[in-house]
């Protein structure tokens, strides 16, 4: 959990625009070609998609896990995959709370906030199609390289 809780301190913009959107999606995208992945990446701001885009191999179940991934971090502020490691910390699981219905929501790892420095999450980065903690690194992996390249740039 702490690593999980450090990469949300360190991720952090001081803006976030549609170059910024069009900039990460389009290194995610890259990354995912480059290994062979099929991924679809969605990315907004709060409720403005400003970018999606789905490889081949990926099909419409992954914009579900998509909406549903967002739904969690919306909902507690934090990536998915956090969230869904509170509850396996604690000994159950997410899909064990009567009120957060399953159909709704996946704290599966994959979607984590864009989280502006000083306000706090404004939007969502997502990839859904490769095992949930596999889809959290790519984003978290993006996001680290994207921020780096900002700020050396």
């Amino acid at each position: 959990m702490s690593e999980l809780q450090e990469q949300e301190e360190r991720l952090q913009f001081d803006r976030f625009d549609h170059d910024d959107a069009w900039e990460l999606g389009s290194r995610l995208v890259g990354m995912a070609r480059e290994r062979d992945l099929s991924v679809t990446v969605d990315i907004r701001l709060g409720d403005h998609q400003l970018f999606h885009c789905a490889l081949p191999g990926t099909t419409a179940d992954n914009d579900d896990w998509i909406e549903r991934k967002i739904r969690v971090v919306r909902r507690f502020g934090h990536s998915s995959y956090l969230v869904g490691q509170s509850y396996r910390d604690r000994g159950t699981t997410f899909e064990q709370q009567p009120h957060l219905d399953p159909a709704r929501y996946a704290a599966h790892g994959g979607c984590f906030p864009i989280i502006l420095r000083g306000t706090g999450p404004v939007g969502t980065v997502t990839v859904s199609g490769l095992p949930q903690l596999d889809d959290h690194r790519l984003v978290v992996e993006a996001l680290g390289l994207h921020l780096e390249a900002k700020r050396a740039g």
